[in-house]
């Protein structure tokens, strides 16, 4: 397994997350992610989906995150990430900033 992978991802922020400056309910967020999670299982670009909705700044960039190694991410976001094959998008998690959908890229 590489020391390095390359990934994408969304972010949904909600109030209850502790990295996060929102007012959107952890109810409501987790509800828009999961409609982005179906929409790019129904064929909408994961880049596309990343740039209209995505709260991390990544998001001008189709929400890459770049290259990274273990450590780098929040434990979940890091486990997930290295858990995933190359062209695999993760199940929703959450972190510290919210809720994620994780592409793999490399």
């Amino acid at each position: 397994m590489s020391d390095q992978i390359r990934a994408s991802h969304i972010l949904i922020n909600h109030a209850d997350a502790p990295q996060a400056n929102t007012e959107v309910s952890a109810k409501n967020a987790k509800a828009q992610i999961i409609k982005l999670k179906e929409d790019i299982e129904a064929g909408t670009p994961f880049e596309q989906v990343a740039e209209e909705h995505s709260d991390c700044p990544s998001a001008s960039q189709g929400g890459d995150l770049g290259s990274f190694g273990r450590g780098a991410m929040v434990p979940e976001f890091d486990q997930a990430a290295f858990d995933l094959e190359i062209g695999d998008i993760s199940k929703v998690i959450e972190t510290v900033f919210g809720y994620h959908i994780i592409y793999r890229t490399e």
